[in-house]
């Protein structure tokens, strides 16, 4: 029987290739719970009950666990907030605006100068018309700087890098096949243990034990009256471990046909079923067919 783990290793170079294509991790999660239900249904094709109970569960909470993957994501930064943080030179510091005023009261003082100027000396116009034509192209110099740097800081905005989120398909992997190979260990338990019990099953069932030396010493002491006395005991000591018998009885609905081997009668007279072993039954679970010998008529008839 291949254990889940060699299941995997066979198609791990292919799982491997697939998660480094994968574009997200939603995809991820998908890609791997799908080859792991096909590993689980390949794989608890041969276990019994007990095993495939346990390994269905590990593998269910397995799938859970990858599934929290999902939930991992970069958080989105909003545009005002990048704005705020990315383009704090559109904001006036204290020596710039000293440097502005200072720069705009010598401005008034030269321009009141020569107004002054203007009642003795005509040529003075010409110096104002010159001074407020500088005014103005340091307006628009000012104005045209700023404009620059808005569109400069909106340019790196948009070419700010996008976070990527990558998942380590080798290291997901390698913790993937851990959990695979926990799984194996814990199935292979279950089948030691129940080689185990089948092992000591006579040993830990004292009353049996007891009813085999009693019938023993009855059989040594030649008693058949105390050895059919202590076969009535039978039925009480195999209810003690949940087993039920089962006498066949021909005109009853509820004994089954099935639970017994049925043998002609070699006395043709005979019109009666009689029941030689009874079935032996664990809950709805044949343990031992019974066996019955059934007139010779009837196999005819039926």
């Amino acid at each position: 029987m291949k254990t889940i783990t060699s299941l995997f290793s066979e198609e791990r170079n292919q799982l491997q290739t697939d998660i480094d294509n994968a574009t997200n991790i939603e995809q991820i999660v998908k890609l791997v719970q799908n080859r792991l239900d096909n590993l689980e249904r390949i794989y608890i094709e041969k276990l019994n009950v007990a095993q495939v109970r346990l390994a269905s569960f590990f593998l269910d909470a397995l799938r859970q666990s990858i599934a929290t993957l999902a939930a991992a994501n970069y958080p989105q930064v909003d545009p005002t907030e990048q704005r705020k943080i990315t383009n704090p030179a559109t904001k006036f510091f204290p020596s710039r605006l000293i440097l502005k005023v200072l720069q705009g009261l010598i401005c008034i003082g030269i321009l009141g100068s020569l107004f002054s100027l203007t009642k003795t000396t005509p040529g003075a116009w010409m110096a104002i018309l010159l001074t407020a034509l500088l005014l103005g192209l340091e307006v628009v110099l000012q104005l045209d700087l700023n404009n620059q740097q808005n569109n400069s800081m909106s340019q790196e905005l948009l070419q700010l890098p996008q976070p990527i989120l990558r998942v380590d398909s080798k290291v997901f992997l390698a913790h993937l096949a851990d959990a695979l190979n926990t799984i194996d260990l814990a199935v292979a338990r279950v089948e030691e243990s129940n080689k185990h019990e089948g092992d000591l099953a006579i040993e830990e069932l004292p009353e049996l034990l007891n009813f085999l030396q009693r019938l023993m010493g009855a059989a040594k002491l030649d008693k058949p009256q105390m050895a059919h006395e202590l076969a009535k005991l039978l039925p009480q000591i195999l209810m003690s471990q949940g087993i039920n018998t089962q006498i066949y009885r021909a005109n009853d609905p509820h004994s089954d046909r099935g639970y017994f081997d049925f043998e002609p009668s070699i006395d043709p007279d005979t019109q009666d079923h009689v029941t030689i072993t009874p079935a032996l039954l664990k809950g709805d679970r044949l343990i031992r067919r019974g066996r019955v010998i059934e007139p010779a008529y009837s196999s005819s008839k039926e």
